[in-house]
This record gives structure tokens, sequence and C-alpha cells, in this order.
């Protein structure tokens, strides 16, 4: 279980050089984590293994995202997005993160590899615009249905500009 961080103001700024990279089982509990992902998360690595990869969830994140995420991954389609995460001792990160299928040998999905990477000031500006809009739909709808209720409204959005939630972010990323 997750404990409560009491997230503060100050972020954790990536370098272009930082590369942080995780593994999971098929449910999302971390098998492996980088040296990286350890110094910018402010965890050992013995209070990660094990653990759900969303002990570094920063509530910020609206849940719409990562309910994407997973439709996106259970059809066994690499995901990417502008996350928002958050260290042990409350301060946040944001990264551009890649994730995708790892399988066995039969080719059957046995987990996740992720690699994270720094956002521009440009993809954060976008994409955080986007997430307080769906954290707002999300607080309207109650918790029961706000994953459902946000990722509709990004859906909706980002049709009316023609583009999915992949061509947006790598767009972000890219330009």
């Amino acid at each position: 279980m997750k404990g409560r961080i009491t997230p503060t103001q100050r972020e954790v700024r990536l370098t272009d050089d930082d590369l942080i990279v995780s593994k999971t089982d098929v449910t999302g509990r971390l098998t492996y984590v980088n040296r990286t992902f350890m110094r910018i998360s402010n965890y050992p690595e013995h209070a990660l293994l094990g653990r759900q990869h969303n002990v570094v969830r920063h509530p910020d994140m609206p849940r719409g995202v990562f309910r994407l995420m997973w439709e996106t991954l259970k059809a066994e389609r690499e995901f990417f997005g502008v996350i928002k995460n958050i260290t042990s001792d409350g301060d946040f990160y944001w990264v551009f993160a890649n994730v995708t299928p790892d399988r066995d040998r039969d080719g059957a999905v046995s987990g996740y590899f992720s690699v994270r990477r720094a956002v521009s000031t440009g993809a954060l500006k976008a994409a955080s615009g986007l997430y307080a809009q769906m954290l707002e739909v999300e607080r309207r709808a109650g918790p029961a249905t706000a994953p459902e209720a946000s990722l509709a409204w990004l859906r909706r959005t980002l049709d009316e500009r023609r583009l999915g939630y992949e061509r947006f972010v790598l767009g972000l990323y890219n330009g």
C-alpha cells in the first residue's frame, strides 16, 4: 500500500543525460530499478522492489492518463506519456515516459519495461494544462468514475484537434 506523502513545491529537474529505467511484472510491481530512478525518486532499491510502480504517482496526475496507459499496454502496444512523479520526500519531477510490453521466450507479455527522460518546458506547459482540466473533470465526476470521465474528456478534446494521445505526446517530445 502506498503511504501518504505530502507534496512540496520543489522540483527535481532531470538532465538530458538522465535515463530512468524500471521493469515491472504484469500487475505493475517493480522488479528492477536503475540507480537514476533511485537517485531521482529518493528511494533505496529495497523500498521499491516488489511495490507497485504507482509509488511515485503524483496526485497532480489525472487517473485517466493511467487508465489510458493500462488500456494501451493490455492491447500489447507501447505507451508514451508526459508524467509528473513524486519523490519519497514530496518533491516532484516531470518525465517523458515510454512503457513497452516485455515478453518471455514464448512471446507472452511477462511485464513492462519503462524508460523515462527529461521533458521540454513546452511539453510541460501543454501537458500540465490538459492535466489540470482532466483533474477538474475527475473532481466533478467523483472517485468511482473519475478515470473514465477524464479519459473521455481527453479523447474528445484531442479529437477536436484531430489528434490521438500518442500523436499529441510524441509531437510534444519531437516539437
